[in-house]
């Protein structure tokens, strides 16, 4: 059963417009960008009962490519101010590691990211431990389970753990 909607094809510059507008509003990765391009898309055609809108991934993969020469796509960029930002909200480089793969970043940029930023992981480790324990440091072995449980769920590794550990006791 054919729909009796026209079919009308989204341009280049209707595109190109939006995708700069969203990479205007923050980073993005070039897949997170492809997927809000696609998403947009398929809203506008939803919003709108006159025609049915759509796609060429021709067109779409030419505005990824007109934004990356551009340099308004870049995935290194993105990795780093993403590690950067997360980290500021007491995320460990685990989870951070996990959110980026989640956004469509090649585990390899992540890893490389991680390695070349300039967080330092255990103070990270600490100032989360600090604000979680308040004032009152934990003295018993259910009390620094917890802590630790709670740093791991927050994406730390065990290394960095151990130091928040060890200050703790000294």
């Amino acid at each position: 059963m054919e729909s009796s909607v026209p079919k009308k094809e989204v341009t280049y510059a209707q595109l190109l417009q939006r995708a700069v507008w969203i990479l205007g509003q923050r980073d993005h990765g070039t897949e997170e960008l492809r997927e809000k391009l696609r998403l947009g898309i398929a809203r506008k055609a939803l919003r709108e009962t006159a025609y049915h809108f759509w796609v060429a991934e021709e067109t779409l993969e030419s505005v990824v490519q007109w934004c990356t020469e551009q340099g308004y796509l870049n995935d290194e960029r993105f990795c780093q101010q993403f590690i950067l930002q997360r980290s500021r909200r007491g995320y460990g480089p685990q989870r951070i590691s996990q959110d980026l793969q989640r956004k469509y970043i090649e585990s390899a940029k992540v890893q490389h990211a991680l390695r070349h930023t300039e967080v330092d992981w255990q103070q990270c480790a600490q100032d989360v431990a600090e604000k979680k324990a308040g004032q009152r440091w934990p003295t018993t072995y259910p009390e620094k389970v917890k802590l630790q449980r709670y740093l791991y769920s927050r994406g730390f590794q065990s290394e960095d753990i151990r130091a928040v550990f060890e200050n703790i006791s000294s």
